[in-house]
């Protein structure tokens, strides 16, 4: 059974920073795309970034140059740094993983994602 827990969300002040985690179970998230998406209330959620099996990264041009998707194999875990946050990247952030391995493609949309978290609130205020 696959899981994906996310952590690292909070309250931070415009201009700030904070790195979300997914720890991943149930999947080897090294062999696999990730991605992070987020969600906004009113919204439709919206692709943030990815990563795949062989950690070639993709972003949104909302945030290119801002945010940063990394993975630590051994401890089998996802991040998106944040820096330099504004009040419009207020949200919540979900993780996703895909169920195809050692697939190169960037995975853009949510369909392209077969597991996801519960997601973690972050919050900017400006």
């Amino acid at each position: 059974q696959v899981q994906l827990a996310e952590s690292g969300g909070g309250l931070v002040q415009a201009g700030g920073s904070l790195r979300l985690s997914c720890a991943a179970s149930g999947l080897a998230s090294s062999s696999y795309p990730m991605g992070w998406f987020r969600q906004a209330p009113g919204k439709e959620r919206e692709f943030v970034a990815t990563i795949t099996w062989s950690d070639s990264t993709y972003y949104a041009d909302s945030v290119k140059g801002r945010f940063t998707i990394s993975r630590d194999n051994a401890k089998n875990t996802v991040y998106l740094q944040m820096n330099s946050l504004e009040s419009l990247d207020t949200a919540v952030y979900y993780c996703a993983a895909s169920r195809f391995p050692f697939d190169s493609r960037y995975r853009i949309e949510a369909d392209d994602y077969d597991y996801w978290g519960q997601g973690t609130q972050v919050t900017v205020s400006s």
